[in-house]
């Protein structure tokens, strides 16, 4: 079993969402377990699981309909991007070797490169080059860079053209072990205070080992102001509620406050359990959260329907 969590450079056309959607469903093995929309970052993220070759025959779907509908060259969300489908990372579950999800990395890169005329670079443990390995390395200057850093030979992709797809850019393809995105929302509308919280708690700052972060300024339904967003990329090495406490210092010192946690996707079960005690990390995560009871709901629902009970 494989999850695969693509992002899509499209977060406030509900259709086009609801075809991308649809496009995966109708590969039948796939378990879809989540997908959330953010207007701010113009972006979704949608969770599903399945061996091989139901995740490869699924993201292929999902490709043929998203290039259809989305075009970078009118996209101004706040998330950083360089492909339509802009990432894809691939991680093993229970029993499933690191290699499996590095083998079926290039075999989907190969796939969209043919089918799709789409450049892919290959990140994380598929990785083809130190370099290449992060996923911000492969992915600054963004969209509007990508022209020409697919000229240098440093940055020539794995699969595909040397040029942009003209309106899908490329997209960037690997094998990682979990990973928690968050937004933390801030009282305030000051983007210097959320970037400054963002600078203070990266590892690339000196700050918290293994968290990446943002500061940007949003305005949707759930909050009007700025936030930082978050991506923990091992939560065994810096727990949670670790990463939620300091920006709540950081944001105390300037003073303002969180107002609140955005999870986007799922959580594994461990990364709850290890934090039971801390009432904030309690309150962020609600059941329906967690992987392995979406997983296990997910297999339930399959059984009934290939069983026909209701």
């Amino acid at each position: 079993m494989i999850q695969a969590i693509p992002n899509i450079s499209e977060g406030r056309r509900e259709n086009v969402v609801r075809a991308v959607v649809d496009a995966i469903e109708s590969v039948s093995p796939i378990r879809l377990l989540d997908h959330s929309s953010d207007p701010s970052h113009h972006r979704s993220v949608i969770t599903l699981a399945g061996d091989a070759n139901a995740i490869r025959e699924a993201v292929l779907q999902l490709f043929a309909v998203a290039i259809q509908h989305i075009d970078l060259r009118k996209h101004d969300g706040k998330h950083p991007r360089l492909g339509a489908i802009d990432v894809l990372p691939l991680v093993p579950l229970g029993d499933t070797p690191m290699e499996s999800c590095i083998d079926l990395a290039r075999k989907i890169g190969a796939g969209v490169a043919e089918s799709f005329n789409v450049p892919v670079f290959l990140y994380e443990a598929a990785a083809s080059a130190p370099h290449r390995r992060h996923l911000e390395q492969i992915r600054r200057g963004g969209f509007e860079s990508l022209r020409l850093k697919l000229l240098e030979d440093a940055w020539k992709p794995d699969y595909g053209p040397t040029h942009p797809h003209p309106s899908a850019g490329a997209s960037i393809i690997g094998a990682r072990g979990p990973l928690i995105a968050f937004n933390v929302n801030l009282s305030s509308h000051d983007l210097d205070i959320a970037r400054h919280i963002a600078r203070r708690i990266r590892a690339s700052g000196g700050g918290l080992p293994a968290v990446k972060a943002l500061g940007v300024r949003v305005s949707h339904a759930g909050h009007h102001g700025v936030q930082v967003s978050i991506n923990l990329t091992d939560y065994r090495r810096t727990p949670l509620a670790h990463v939620i406490t300091t920006v709540a210092r950081e944001a105390a010192t300037r003073g303002t406050r969180v107002a609140g946690i955005e999870l986007v996707g799922l959580i594994p079960a461990d990364a709850v359990t290890g934090n039971t005690s801390d009432t904030t990390v309690r309150n962020l995560i609600r059941p329906d959260q967690i992987l392995e009871a979406r997983l296990a709901r997910c297999e339930t629902r399959r059984g009934r329907a290939s069983s026909g009970t209701p």
